[in-house]
């Protein structure tokens, strides 16, 4: 089960689930647009999950193998602020919901992109191309008393030294107190319970060699090599 260390101290949180917030960046979701179809901004939150053996952190990232053949050719990042839950709650208010905040790290949502459309278009779940091993690392874990806002901050992604992803939380669909206030009626949310909040545009297809550089302002940052 992951651990993740808590920056500053000798604490380590013990990772539980990790719900994943999907289209909540308008730039991220007309990356999706084709001629013929253009995807509309959600009504409420998009929700899917990972495993919380996705969210053991390593300096580096690999596509699964079986039976001798990587399963995708098509690795693409997702930088996203990680909101961590202190405390366990159920339905918890839009008015309270930042209370139940433990803190806040940098998380990447590694997502095998030609495994989760060919699962699409078979209209079968998709939890392969997303929870695969170390799919969501994440940074140490910032406490939110160290946060000023975690909803302006700036949000980048660097491939190669080369900017991909560049924005700030502020520009979320769904913000943070509503995410808490959603999950948690529908789930019910506990202590280290993960957040992946949504990804930014940029998604780019990654190989093998690529150094990935990921980082929130006031948050931290988050290196991880391509193998």
């Amino acid at each position: 089960m992951a651990e993740i260390k808590v920056k500053g101290t000798d604490e380590k949180l013990r990772i539980e689930n990790i719900y994943c917030i999907g289209r909540n960046y308008l730039e991220h979701i007309k990356e999706f647009d084709t001629p013929e179809k253009k995807l509309e901004a959600p009504k409420e939150p998009m929700v899917f999950l990972k495993p919380n053996t996705a969210a053991i952190t390593a300096d580096y990232i690999s596509i699964p193998v079986l039976k001798g053949k990587k399963i995708s050719d098509n690795l693409q990042n997702e930088v996203e602020l990680v909101v961590v839950i202190g405390k366990d709650g159920v339905s918890i208010p839009k008015e309270n919901a930042m209370e139940y905040v433990y803190g806040y790290a940098v998380g990447i949502d590694f997502t095998l992109r030609d495994v989760q459309a060919a699962l699409k278009k078979e209209g079968m779940p998709w939890a392969l191309s997303k929870g695969f091993l170390m799919s969501a690392p994440v940074s140490e874990i910032v406490k939110k008393e160290e946060v000023k806002n975690a909803e302006n901050l700036c949000i980048r992604l660097k491939l190669n030294g080369e900017i991909k992803q560049d924005a700030n939380t502020s520009m979320m669909i769904f913000k943070l107190p509503y995410l808490i206030h959603y999950i948690s009626s529908i789930f019910g949310l506990k202590k280290g319970d993960m957040i992946f909040t949504g990804t930014p545009a940029g998604i780019t297809k990654l190989n093998s060699g690529d150094k990935i550089e990921a980082e929130i302002e006031t948050v931290g940052k988050l290196n991880v090599m391509v193998v």
